[in-house]
């Protein structure tokens, strides 16, 4: 867990068995983060228990800290490659670190540690499944802490994947398979960072291969049945429906109740950026909310 060279100690927790329940949140984050970079058409760099520390004057390591999970949103090729110890102070932090609390309580010393050496973003998840050992006072849930000023604050929502609310990534490490609910998140999440970057579901190797195939297989039964201005009126609705199938999706993942004449006519979602859509569908609270978010974008 940490190790000090300073006091000469070293604190270690472990259970036995050592297990799934503390071992899987990390490891779901991974393929959640892995879902969200295929979307978005740029990698995610997911470092596990990556090692952080400090040295002291002569360059020795003084204190190290293993998080269970390190996620850089937006890596480097030289991160990519070279995914090892992390030296505070000295080179790029992570964008996240998460720490599964079952057997331990990071509000005893953890927190202030990652507070004080200006990790901008920190994720607490406590599992669903409890462990004999669990400190008391522990609930379920998921806690995000944000540095602003130098002192965390706890947010409702991750700044690192803009509009993943806690309530939802606490539930998505501790689903059975990803369900629909969490996948429609993350790929609005994917779309969003996407469209910030200029990239794409086409900029991933294995979607776009799939993409071109769906695609190949679209154009000729389309060419076999339409004529060349019908294929371009093809597209363009089809694009449109998907934009209002995608909105769907994201809506009522977010439990907001839709009516049986939202997006009747789709064509609003034409003429606007993707990334003003998603924008909507993730920051509106209702349905009616989301609507004025459109007009607002058209006007």
């Amino acid at each position: 867990e940490v190790w000090d060279a300073e006091l000469q100690t070293a604190w270690i927790v472990r259970e036995s068995p050592p297990g799934l329940i503390h071992e899987s949140p990390s490891q779901r984050l991974a393929g959640l983060a892995e879902r969200i970079a295929a979307v978005r058409g740029s990698p995610i760099a997911c470092g596990g228990a990556l090692g952080l520390m400090v040295t002291d004057r002569r360059g020795d390591p003084r204190r190290v800290r293993r998080p269970d999970q390190a996620i850089y949103v937006s890596p480097t090729r030289v991160e990519l490659e070279g995914l090892g110890a992390i030296l505070v102070g000295e080179q790029r932090l992570p964008d996240l670190v998460m720490e599964v609390d079952n057997t331990t309580d990071v509000r005893q010393g953890k927190l202030k540690l990652y507070e004080s050496w200006g990790f901008p973003e920190l994720w607490v998840e406590v599992p669903d499944r409890k462990s004999p050992s669990r400190p008391v006072g522990l609930r379920p849930g998921l806690t995000i802490y944000l540095l602003e000023d130098g002192a965390y604050r706890v947010s409702p929502a991750s700044r690192a994947f803009p509009g993943w609310r806690a309530v939802d990534i606490h539930a998505a490490l501790n689903e059975f398979g990803f369900s629909a609910h969490s996948l429609a998140l993350v790929e609005g999440i994917g779309r969003l960072l996407g469209t910030r970057d200029g990239t794409g579901p086409d900029d991933d190797p294995m979607l776009r291969s799939l993409r071109t195939e769906t695609r190949a297989q679209g154009w000729a039964e389309v060419r076999a049945e339409a004529s060349a201005k019908s294929i371009a009126k093809g597209k363009a609705e089809g694009r449109t429906e998907s934009r209002a199938r995608m909105v769907r999706e994201v809506l009522l993942a977010r439990g907001i109740e839709l009516s049986e004449e939202f997006l009747a006519d789709p064509s609003a979602l034409a003429e606007l950026p993707e990334s003003a859509i998603v924008a909507a569908a993730l920051d509106c609270d209702t349905e009616r909310e989301f609507l004025l978010r459109l007009e607002r974008g058209q006007s």
